[in-house]
C-alpha cells in the first residue's frame, strides 16, 4: 500500500476515544446547570415562605368542615347559620285504584284544585253494575222468603196455642199437641234460616256497591293536582302486574298548605338550631323574596355519610309562586339577640305563571 493511500485511511478512521471525551465533558455541563437551578429554586422558596406559620396554625385559621349546603355565618351577619336545601310537601299522595280495571273517564288536568273526596277518575263499572243489580234480586227474594216463613211461624204457633186449649179440655189427644209442636219448631227454623238469607243477600249487596264505588277514584285530600299519569282507556292496578300497559297511579296531589324547606344541617353547627327558631326562606327562583319561616323539627338521626343532620322549616308565608322540589336557602337568627329579627321585606305582587315578578 502506497504512503498516500495510508493517510487518506487514517483520515477516514473514528476516533472514539476523542468522541467520549467531548460528550462526557457535556454531561458534566448539564448537570452543573440543573444543580444551580435548583439552589436558586431553593433560595427563592426560603426568602418568600411566611414566616411563624406552622400546620396547627394554619389549621386554626380555617373553618371546620361544612356539608355543602351549611355554612356558619359571621357574628355581624345577621344570621347564626345558612344552609341550602329544597320545597318539599309533608302531605303527598300518588292516587291509584284499589282494583284492577280499564280506564273509563279521567277527569283531572296538571295544575287543577281539586276538594276532599272529589271523583278524579272512573273506571269501566259494567259488570259491578250487574252484580249489584243481581243482589239487589237476591234481596227482594230473600225477603219474600222471609214473609212466607214469618206467617208459617204465626200459624203454627197459632194452631199449637188451639190445640194446647182444646187438650186442656181433653178434646185432643196427645198425639195432635206433639204434631203442633213440632210443626211450630219447624216454622220457627224456617223462619230463622230466612232471615238469614235476608242478611246475606242485604251483605252481598253492601258488598257489591263497595265495589261499585271503588270504580270512582277520589281525592284522599285537598290539594293540587301536579301529575297526571293515566289516560282513558289504559288498565291501571293497585300494584304493578308485569304488563307494560298496565298502570299503577293516576295522578299526584299535593297539599300546598303542607309545603315547608328541608335542609341538611353539618353536625358541627347542629347546636346553633333549635326547634321554633325564627329563620329567612329565599328561593332560586325570588332571591330578592325574603319569606319567613321558622324551624318545625330537628330530625333525631345523622347522615353518616354526609355529616349531616336534617332540619325541616316551615314556610310562615303562603304564596302560589312557591312549589315543590324548588331549591331554597335558609337563614337561622339568633332568637337571644334582638338584631336576630328577620328582615322585613314585602313579598312582591303575583305574577302570571311562568313569568318573573
Amino acid at each position: 500500500m502506497s504512503e498516500g493511500q495510508r493517510e487518506l485511511l487514517d483520515r477516514l478512521r473514528i476516533n472514539r476515544d476523542e468522541e467520549e471525551d467531548e460528550g462526557g465533558g457535556n454531561r458534566w455541563l448539564i448537570v452543573g446547570v440543573a444543580m444551580a437551578c435548583a439552589l436558586v429554586a431553593a433560595g427563592a422558596i426560603y426568602l418568600f415562605w411566611p414566616k411563624g406559620t406552622d400546620s396547627a396554625a394554619v389549621a386554626e385559621t380555617l373553618p371546620a368542615a361544612t356539608a355543602p349546603d351549611s355554612k356558619a355565618l359571621p357574628a355581624g351577619s345577621g344570621g347564626v347559620l345558612s344552609a341550602s336545601g329544597y320545597v318539599t310537601a309533608r302531605r303527598l299522595a300518588t292516587v291509584s285504584a284499589e282494583i284492577t280495571g280499564r280506564m273509563s273517564e279521567v277527569l283531572i288536568e296538571e295544575g287543577m284544585t281539586v276538594k276532599y273526596d272529589q271523583v278524579l277518575a272512573r273506571l269501566d263499572a259494567t259488570l259491578a253494575k250487574t252484580e249489584v243489580d243481581i243482589s239487589e234480586g237476591n234481596v227482594k227474594s230473600a225477603r219474600g222468603g222471609l214473609a212466607a216463613a214469618s206467617s208459617d211461624r204465626a200459624e203454627a204457633q197459632r194452631q199449637l196455642a188451639r190445640i194446647r186449649g182444646v187438650n186442656a179440655k181433653a178434646f185432643a189427644s196427645t198425639a195432635d199437641l206433639t204434631r203442633a209442636e213440632a210443626a211450630a219448631e219447624g216454622a220457627e227454623a224456617r223462619y230463622a234460616q230466612a232471615q238469614g238469607a235476608l242478611n246475606s243477600a242485604q251483605a252481598s249487596l253492601e258488598r257489591a256497591k263497595v265495589l261499585l264505588d271503588k270504580h270512582e277514584i277520589r281525592a284522599p285530600f285537598g290539594g293540587v293536582v301536579t301529575t297526571k299519569d293515566a289516560q282513558p282507556g289504559e288498565i291501571v292496578s293497585p300494584a304493578a302486574a308485569g304488563g307494560g300497559f298496565t298502570r299503577t297511579g293516576v295522578c299526584t296531589i299535593v297539599d300546598m298548605n303542607s309545603l315547608e324547606v328541608e335542609v341538611e344541617v353539618n353536625e358541627s353547627f347542629i347546636s346553633r338550631v333549635k326547634a321554633g327558631q325564627r329563620a329567612s326562606a329565599t328561593l332560586d327562583a325570588y332571591p330578592d323574596w325574603e319569606i319567613p319561616a321558622k324551624v318545625t323539627a330537628i330530625i333525631p338521626t345523622a347522615n353518616r355519610d354526609k355529616a349531616t343532620v336534617k332540619v325541616r322549616v316551615g314556610i310562615e308565608a303562603r304564596d302560589p309562586r312557591i312549589l315543590p322540589e324548588m331549591a331554597a336557602k335558609v337563614l337561622f337568627f339568633n332568637d337571644d339577640k334582638p338584631e336576630a329579627a328577620a328582615p322585613a321585606s314585602p313579598a312582591p305582587a303575583a305574577s302570571p305563571q311562568g313569568t318573573a315578578p
